[in-house]
């Protein structure tokens, strides 16, 4: 009996083995996710938001800021904010002649089309849908799929009560439509951004976060941090200020008047190249009859933080990769692009790689460039006056030159062959750079790292016969063996 006994002591332990073992993997797991979260809190610490150059993105507004208002009057209204893009919800009357109907995804064939002339004539899209819910079936998912197809929606938000996403995922690949989890505040088992990333890691990439900074204050959670955690999963924003943390006393202001810090916000979404759009969102209730001022305001203060408000992004993406559409290569070599981050590498040489969309006359162009070591050499072409066919172009158009081991009129920065920079302003290869060219009628100013190093009034000089008052604008590509990397290229023309 006592035989038995011990047996079955031993078994018990044994098969409990696996369980302990279950525990202490899930502990381990909470707290590497707790030392990330640290070391991501330490990472934002550090941070220097006030270098980073926000770039400009797209707005739109979430319809549950005019819940007061029917669907067809809240077009009216974010028209007049001047706005293109729109993020409906399921559940808003759709107009005063139908008032049992509401916008969702069991609206008709018919009324889908008259909901799609009604937002061509006022010259509106709709970006996203949600906050939706769905079962995790495949007919209460496609319902949701297919409305978003049919109103050309990018982005479904939703909070799956369900942990399974492969239901989920498989959709996404079929449809190429985004799911976004947002982030109700506390009891959403979401709350968390945390929650979402485990949720949404290792899945497609269409699968992510949309991040609603509002909730996040509600819950405690400084939005920053929260969306330096979810980098490169963040598909959506709803953008919200709020006058303090928490929930008591607490509300919803104009961007900048709160606690948020939008500024910094949009300088992480900036870091983290996010292509999404921006949903302004309000959910006052004492504004609710009128929330277009509060609007308006936050869109004004979005205009005057972005470094890059009024400029053209002329290595242009769309829907997240960016290409080369609009850009064509003269001579040999050629420019790798990475389609995800947007970072062009020089390959072989030497040729020219021109934007041929249009001619620029009167610009301040703006990029980053980096060289792979001391040796790199390359330049960027100014006012290029025809299609590049041989290498005549280089005698009518002006070169910023890009070669640290040069000297005088051939050193970067310099106006090659013609001015030398009045200073060294560039940084270490390997290290980011960031040119800005102001060329307006004969004047040629540059600033490298903000430095301005050349303040020229240009005339024929060294190489150049002559220079054109308008015309292309060109990337040199050298060599292989010392490449040299371009990105964020942004053009203003100026009148």
């Amino acid at each position: 009996m006592k035989k038995k006994f011990y047996l079955f002591i031993a078994f018990v332990f044994i098969i409990s083995i696996p369980f302990q073992g279950e525990d202490q993997i899930k502990k381990a797991e909470k707290k590497i996710r707790q030392s990330d979260i640290s070391e991501i809190k330490e990472e934002v610490a550090k941070t220097n938001w006030e270098a980073v150059r926000i770039k400009k993105f797209p707005i739109s507004v979430q319809c549950w800021t005019f819940r007061k208002f029917t669907f067809f009057e809240t077009l009216k209204k974010v028209k007049e904010l001047g706005l293109n893009h729109l993020q409906p919800y399921p559940g808003q009357p759709l107009s005063h002649d139908m008032p049992d109907v509401k916008f969702d995804h069991n609206l008709s064939d018919v009324l889908i089309n008259r909901v799609k002339s009604t937002l061509k004539d006022h010259g509106i899209s709709l970006v996203s849908y949600g906050v939706v819910g769905f079962e995790n079936n495949e007919e209460s998912m496609r319902k949701v799929f297919d409305f978003a197809r049919k109103m050309e929606i990018r982005t479904i938000v939703t909070e799956p009560e369900f942990d399974d996403y492969s239901l989920i995922e498989q959709m996404v690949k079929e449809y190429n439509i985004n799911i976004a989890i947002h982030n109700h505040p506390e009891p959403s088992k979401y709350a968390r951004p945390e929650t979402v990333l485990d949720h949404v890691k290792g899945l497609d990439t269409r699968i992510g976060s949309c991040a609603d900074t509002g909730h996040w204050m509600r819950a405690g959670l400084k939005p920053v941090e929260a969306l330096r955690l979810l980098k490169g999963r963040i598909l959506d924003v709803h953008l919200k200020d709020r006058n303090k943390f928490g929930t008591e006393g607490a509300y919803d202001v104009p961007f900048g008047k709160g606690m948020a810090n939008i500024k910094d916000i949009l300088a992480e979404l900036t870091l983290q190249n996010f292509y999404g759009y921006l949903a302004v969102e309000y959910e006052n209730p004492d504004e609710v009859d009128n929330p277009s001022p509060l609007v308006k305001k936050s869109i004004e203060y979005i205009k005057s933080i972005t470094y890059y408000e009024g400029y053209e992004e002329i290595l242009k993406r769309t829907h997240g990769r960016y290409s080369k559409h609009g850009w064509n290569h003269y001579g040999p070599g050629y420019f790798e692009l990475d389609e995800k981050t947007g970072i062009l590498k020089g390959q072989g040489g030497m040729g020219l790689f021109w934007y041929s969309v249009k001619k620029y006359q009167n610009f301040v162009m703006e990029l980053d460039y980096k060289c792979a070591d001391k040796a790199t050499n390359s330049g960027i072409f100014i006012r290029v006056p025809d299609m590049p066919k041989n290498d005549d172009y280089i005698y009518h158009s002006f070169e910023i030159q890009i070669n640290d081991v040069g000297k005088g009129i051939h050193k970067t920065a310099a106006v090659y062959d013609a001015e030398a920079p009045s200073s060294d302003a560039f940084k270490e290869p390997g290290e980011w750079n960031h040119f800005k060219i102001t060329f307006k009628d004969k004047n040629i100013q540059v600033e490298l790292n903000g430095t301005q190093v050349i303040d020229w009034d240009a005339e024929p000089r060294g190489k150049v016969r002559d220079f054109a008052e308008e015309g292309y604008i060109g990337l040199q590509n050298h060599d292989s063996q010392s490449p040299v990397y371009f990105r964020n290229i942004f053009v203003k023309e100026l009148k």
